[in-house]
């Protein structure tokens, strides 16, 4: 009986190792839906790269739902309120990211008008009558939301207040995709985004590694709290947070969006 003679086995099995890591440094340099089509064993090269997230967590202002015209309508009215005149949308969708105490600060200096020491109280209480005026989903939310929460566990991370949170999940039918111990807000015991306690404390109660948790958001307070972190971040370019981001410091691998629908080829 005939066998095949050792250094053409070995010949052939270094051509597959050399053609294998080839790929592997092709999709690390490359997105993971550009794949070699040259090779045939590229997918099997994909499945053994691609991570799998287990914890699946999202920003909600800028991400999950668009809320900046009633935050920018809310803020405004507290600075007419106290004399000064109103600042554009779109200023004012550039200073949310922090909390209320934040973007209150920014707005009155922005106005040049000294701030009362009641203003955040202000802000909160008109805001309150006005979370869900215009504050929609954004297009394809939804159904992006069905599809991961059949492989993944779900929550939110936010530096809103949780009552306004909760109230704006609820009021958009999105609240049933999300744990009520699965949402965290920025009043609560831990400290605001980009502090990462938030985002290691909804590891911990899931049970879930840095390494199989994704962070879904559309800023840089995002970005730094998924580093601090040390999971994986998804950026969505299409949230009004994005605005000023210094893309210059990211990696060339950097996992960008430009609509919730493209957040599923990542995860």
């Amino acid at each position: 009986m005939r066998s095949t003679p050792p250094n053409r086995d070995a010949g052939r099995i270094l051509r597959v190792l050399r053609i294998r890591s080839l790929c592997v440094l092709r999709i690390r340099s490359l997105c993971t839906r550009f794949l070699c089509v040259l090779c045939p064993l590229c997918v099997l090269c994909v499945i053994k790269l691609k991570p799998v997230f287990r914890l699946i967590v999202f920003d909600l202002d800028g991400t999950l739902v668009d809320s900046r015209q009633d935050i920018a309508e809310s803020a405004n009215a507290a600075l007419v309120a106290c004399g000064a005149q109103p600042l554009s949308e779109e200023a004012l969708g550039r200073m949310v990211g922090d909390g209320a105490p934040t973007l209150i600060a920014r707005a009155f200096a922005a106005a040049g008008i000294r701030r009362p020491p009641d203003a955040v109280e202000r802000f909160l209480a008109i805001y309150h009558d006005r979370l869900l005026r215009h504050t929609r989903p954004y297009a394809g939310i939804p159904e992006l939301l069905t599809q991961l929460a059949g492989r993944a566990s779900l929550a939110v991370l936010t530096n809103k207040p949780l009552a306004a949170t909760e109230r704006i999940l609820t009021g958009l039918d999105l609240f049933q995709y999300f744990a009520p111990d699965r949402i965290v807000g920025g009043d609560g015991p831990f400290p605001r985004k980009p502090d990462p306690a938030g985002l290691t404390h909804l590891m911990a109660a899931a049970g879930v590694a840095p390494a199989a948790t994704a962070l879904v958001g559309d800023s840089v307070v995002d970005w730094r709290t998924a580093g601090a972190a040390a999971t994986r971040v998804v950026l969505a370019r299409y949230g009004f947070g994005w605005e000023g981001f210094p893309i210059d410091r990211l990696e060339a691998d950097a996992w960008i969006v430009d609509s919730p629908a493209e957040i599923l080829a990542y995860l």
